[in-house]
């Protein structure tokens, strides 16, 4: 017996929804309006950052006569004084960043544990104050206060008979000019770091506790951790500050130390001899030494920028 094939009626077609959602409308005005607020920033970039650089570099290949040559780069290389004057000022201003970071993490931390918010801001202000008090006049404060006839080397001299220069303290030598650096950085350091330490949630801390951990096992294994990408950034930071530092430098220890800075002015101001390539090829000496520098202050703050949630 047949059966006869049933036909099914039943059946469905998809029916493709249709969705009554509206595309949002680009707001010409509002994109051409922030553009335009952009534009003199990007003006200023143009002419105060590219170009000069453009022309630093094309000037570092040319003599005194426009004429295209590398004795400048060739100079640099085979004079042992330029090679110690890089040495010198990457190791003056890594010295200076260390010890800032040092001392600034744990003034930082107290700056940040203040319970009084007007003494908090004050700091603060202070700190941002101290940052920028730097070049001849900074010079000329250490001078009258550890110099030779400084105030705090006459007091010494005066009440305790003790000469600081005698024991072996030089101002104008190369831990004289490390003391000036962490001057000014050492605040720099401060207003960067207790914005990391903010980034710190205390529910991190009571985890911690809870879970049996001291005060000494939560910084080293919860803490630090967290605020290493952002130590490591504000000691590029603190470094790429006091190796373009020219002026404290210049009037500090000019004829002491071998830095490029002062190098760069004796080269295109110098009173016996000039020679612009030499100087344009030590500046862009430096930029590179720059750029590795804050290239990795900027691949250490995508690191923090993690934890902070940004």
């Amino acid at each position: 017996m047949e059966v006869p094939a049933v036909k099914n009626t039943a059946s469905t077609k998809a029916v493709p929804a249709t969705t009554s959602e509206r595309r949002p409308r680009v707001r010409w005005g509002y994109s051409i309006a922030s553009w335009l607020g952009l534009a003199p920033f990007f003006l200023f970039c143009l002419l105060f950052e590219i170009l000069p650089t453009i022309i630093l570099i094309q000037s570092s290949f040319t003599d005194d006569q426009g004429e295209a040559t590398l004795s400048n780069y060739q100079q640099i290389l085979t004079q042992p004084s330029m090679l110690r004057a890089f040495q010198t000022s990457i190791w003056l201003s890594f010295v200076s960043a260390i010890i800032s970071v040092i001392i600034g993490f744990f003034a930082a931390y107290g700056v940040y544990t203040m319970r009084a918010n007007w003494l908090r801001n004050f700091l603060t202000g202070f700190s941002s104050l101290a940052a920028n008090f730097s070049g001849v006049p900074l010079a000329f404060a250490f001078v009258s206060t550890l110099g030779v006839t400084g105030f705090v080397t006459v007091l010494f001299r005066t009440w305790f008979h003790v000469n600081l220069y005698d024991l072996g303290f030089n101002l104008y030598n190369f831990w004289g000019l490390v003391l000036a650096y962490v001057y000014f950085e050492l605040p720099l350091m401060i207003l960067v770091t207790v914005p990391a330490l903010d980034a710190l949630r205390p529910a991190w801390r009571e985890a911690a506790t809870n879970l049996g951990a001291s005060g000494f096992t939560y910084w080293r294994k919860v803490a630090l951790p967290i605020l290493f990408p952002s130590l490591i950034a504000a000691t590029m930071l603190l470094f790429a500050n006091a190796f373009g530092a020219f002026a404290t430098a210049y009037a500090l220890a000019q004829g002491n130390i071998n830095l490029v800075p002062i190098l760069i002015s004796f080269a295109v101001a110098g009173n016996v001899s000039v020679n612009i390539g030499l100087g344009n090829a030590l500046a862009v000496g430096m930029i590179l030494v720059l750029f590795i520098t804050v290239s990795l202050y900027i691949f250490m703050l995508r690191r923090a920028s993690v934890w902070q949630g940004k």
